[in-house]
């Protein structure tokens, strides 16, 4: 495999201490919240933001043509324009559950989030961290899970962007911070029968009859009810966001039956507005699939929001880099892991996306 760059991994053991180890963070303020059925939505404000209109998103990549995501082994078509030669990835093993292969032929650089899906090749994967791949990269190895765990044939040679295109939290958290395959299929499967105990028969029967997290949530009947819980706060947020786009409005504090889960924070409000119309129905997948599991009759506060949002004292950090393009933090709390991606393309030296979600 050629990799632009080598990746560099530090474990860092830390006392507890407020800051984490970051310290140049922009100072974030959580706001009262949207509440919809049992998901109620923090926006997050920031005091300061960075310039992001350089990187594309895997969506304009695929849409463009100008990124190519394939199985390891199949490099033809993984070539970039007016390439003299097929670039050759390594011995070719065939196609792996967890390996696929990404050329950014962009003059941008390529931003990649945990949780995104792409559907296709022998079976539907979603991407397990968030890295930066450079423009005009040579073939990048893209670690991923799959979320379709019953299939190995080959639909289509590349892989295109789910419409529902953001895997759940319960999902996204078992790819980045548990890094399990089978703890993937098991929260696949958990989604899937979920949502069909909520749906009328032949909604059912149909997804019974998929072992497709993508082919499941894109759905008709599926759809329509995420889009109960989604499009009343979608709406509410977007209010919200065009009143605070000023203020630089950045993420969001995430909670379902009463219980913050999960954060989004990104480096400004336009990055932010590209993934909300995806990342949305990822949080109300999330709440209507855990219905079930009410516990907390009580809407958290925005103190209480503000605080786990605040809380990065780690006592445990591991570090990826790839030296002059990303690094990779996982920060491991007493109930919490986080995810910060740093750009270190020149001119950034920014935290471009901030994950958190509760143990």
């Amino acid at each position: 495999m050629t990799v632009a760059g080598k990746l560099c991994v530090i474990v860092v053991l830390l006392a507890i201490r407020g800051d984490g180890g970051q310290s140049r963070r922009p100072s974030y303020s959580v706001l009262s919240p949207a509440t919809q059925d049992n998901l109620t939505i923090f926006p997050i404000v920031a005091d300061a933001t960075n310039a992001t209109n350089n990187f594309l998103t895997l969506d304009e990549g695929l849409r463009s043509g100008l990124v190519v995501v394939t199985e390891e082994g199949t490099s033809p078509g993984l070539v970039r324009p007016r390439s003299p030669a097929l670039p050759h990835i390594g011995p070719s093993r065939g196609a792996e559950v967890n390996r696929l292969v990404l050329i950014n032929n962009s003059d941008r650089p390529l931003l990649l989030l945990a949780g995104e899906i792409v559907t296709g090749g022998k079976q539907d994967r979603v991407v397990g961290k968030d890295r930066i791949i450079p423009a005009k990269s040579e073939p990048i190895d893209v670690g991923v899970f799959c979320v379709e765990p019953h299939r190995w044939v080959q639909t289509s040679a590349h892989f295109g962007g789910a419409a529902f295109a953001m895997a759940q939290p319960s999902v996204r958290m078992k790819a980045m911070a548990a890094k399990d395959q089978q703890g993937v299929w098991n929260e696949v499967a958990k989604s899937r029968g979920s949502l069909a105990a909520l749906m009328p028969a032949p909604a059912a029967r149909a997804l019974n009859a998929t072992s497709s997290y993508a082919v499941s949530m894109e759905n008709g009947a599926v759809r329509e009810r995420v889009d109960t819980l989604a499009v009343p706060i979608e709406r509410s947020y977007d209010k919200l966001m065009r009143e605070l786009r000023a203020q630089k409005a950045v993420g969001a504090v995430v909670a379902v039956n009463g219980e913050i889960v999960w954060v989004d924070v990104f480096a400004n409000n336009a990055l932010l507005e590209k993934y909300w119309p995806k990342l949305i129905r990822s949080y109300a997948a999330e709440a209507l699939t855990t219905r079930a599991s009410l516990r907390n009759s009580s809407l958290p506060s925005t103190k209480e929001a503000q605080a786990f949002l605040d809380d990065f004292s780690a006592r445990r950090e591991t570090v990826e880099s790839e030296p002059g393009v990303y690094r990779n933090t996982e920060m491991a709390g007493q109930d919490f892991n986080a995810f910060i991606l740093t750009s270190l393309l020149p001119g950034t030296g920014f935290d471009v996306h901030i994950a958190k979600m509760r143990l």
